[in-house]
């Protein structure tokens, strides 16, 4: 390999480092309930019915306007509009305040549909942007961070945030056959991911601190 090529090799290699994603400091526990991390319901189904009546909240300016058209947005992406999708889910942030409930509730689920459409790093840095200013120690950061971390190939960063969740509730994460009751919200794959995750836990579990 020549001199420009290795120069080329290592400037992608420091990029790359340079736009990870940091995430927080992990913390012993997480015990907090996070209001805002739910799926947006505004309406029942994802018919085409149902997209109408979303479609109807947004162009009359209700007071769920943004998360209907986060919902409607979600609906999309499910539907392999991922273009469609994602303009509308910035509509959506952009008709909220920075730091609202509502706001936070669509960057989470904006997250996770940017997860499913492959794009790791993205999610992830939603995900992290809602820890800023708000609660120390969401329940559901642990378990999320780890799925998305071991996807983007940082498996000791994924395994520290296994330990966490772990630490929190040992009665509950090291024991696969209750995840589907624990994350009902998560698809058979992003369990099984997090599945590779507590293996290599269970290999080497980290100490605290």
């Amino acid at each position: 390999m020549g001199f420009r090529a290795i120069a080329c090799l290592a400037l992608s290699l420091l990029c790359g480092a340079a736009q990870a994603q940091a995430v927080p400091a992990i913390r012993e526990f997480y015990f907090d309930e996070d209001a805002v991390a739910r799926p947006i319901r505004v309406v029942e189904g994802e018919d085409e019915a149902a997209m109408q009546r979303l479609a109807r909240t947004m162009e009359r300016g209700q007071r769920n306007a943004a998360l209907a058209t986060a919902q409607l947005a979600h609906l999309a992406i499910a539907q392999d509009r991922a273009e469609t999708g994602r303009a509308l889910y910035r509509q959506a942030l952009d008709a909220t305040a920075p730091r609202s409930a509502h706001r936070q509730t669509i960057q989470w689920n904006y997250g996770w549909d940017l997860l499913r459409l492959g794009e790791t790093e993205a999610a992830l840095n939603h995900w992290v942007g809602l820890m800023d200013g708000r609660l120390n120690a969401p329940d559901w950061l642990p378990p999320t961070l780890a799925l998305a971390l071991w996807r983007l190939d940082r498996r000791d960063e994924a395994v520290a945030w296994f330990a966490a969740a772990v630490r929190t509730h040992p009665e509950r994460w090291p024991h696969t056959a209750q995840w589907p009751a624990l994350l009902p919200g998560w698809r058979d794959d992003e369990r099984a991911t997090l599945a590779e995750v507590r293996a290599a836990w269970a290999k080497d579990p980290p100490g605290w601190p």
